[in-house]
């Protein structure tokens, strides 16, 4: 699907908003394919997170890289997100689709209508993107993300509220790309899910990052008393 080997990371990365610090000192690198599942309480910092490394939001210190260097708005043509409220055109399902391409001078209808296959959505191409379920605005802007070709993909709670029927088809979409070499940087505060997915975790609490590991260590021993405490429901900010 893509070119691999993207490395995203944050440097002495804080943000302060209103005066209150909402990350604080965060370092870590994303590299390679799979699913780096983001985790949390409320108000840990997870958005936020996500919203610095795709240049949605300044931080106040460090930064964001893209392969070791800045991150640049050239950069970003390289990244793609969807929010877990899908923001689409009042235009038709494959219009919302040829809008990400034509904003990178790509013409390519067999592409799109590939892209909207894999979330299910081909036949709906020619009906307005407004008349779809909650679910299917979801996986239409899971299908105008992976359009771009993207080496690196962050997902804010993506099946939040879904149907079983699109959940599963998000995360089917999300393991095959992954697959395929996209890094995937996902939010979510499913727990079940994030066993499902992830190859690594990044447990965040007050701003912080307090832990950093590959899955099967986090869900089977996590190394903070916050972490542990999360897992097992008890963990309130």
């Amino acid at each position: 699907m893509t070119e691999t080997g993207a490395i995203v990371g944050a440097e002495n990365l804080s943000l302060d908003i209103g005066g209150v610090r909402r990350l604080d000192d965060v370092s870590l690198r994303f590299e390679g394919g799979g699913v780096s599942v983001v985790m949390g309480p409320n108000g840990a910092g997870k958005t936020l997170l996500l919203r610095c490394l795709h240049g949605l939001q300044a931080p106040t210190s460090g930064r964001v890289t893209l392969d070791g260097a800045t991150l640049t708005d050239r950069d970003r043509l390289r990244q793609a997100m969807v929010f877990q409220a899908p923001v689409l055109l009042r235009r038709s399902v494959a219009a919302n689709v040829d809008f990400a391409l034509k904003a990178r001078g790509i013409h390519d209808a067999d592409w799109r209508n590939a892209c909207l296959a894999r979330v299910g959505l081909l036949e709906r191409a020619g009906d307005s993107a407004r008349r779809l379920s909650g679910g299917q605005q979801q996986r239409l802007a899971l299908a105008r993300a992976l359009a771009t070709r993207p080496q690196v993909l962050f997902l804010d709670e993506p099946t939040a509220s879904l149907d079983p029927a699109s959940a599963l088809t998000i995360e089917t979409a999300i393991t095959e790309i992954a697959g395929e070499g996209v890094r995937v940087i996902l939010v979510t505060h499913d727990v079940a899910q994030a066993r499902r997915l992830a190859s690594d975790v990044a447990f965040f609490a007050r701003g912080r990052l307090v832990e950093r590991c590959d899955a099967t260590r986090f869900f089977d021993a996590p190394h903070s008393g916050e972490a542990a405490a999360y897992l097992a429901g008890r963990y309130v900010l």
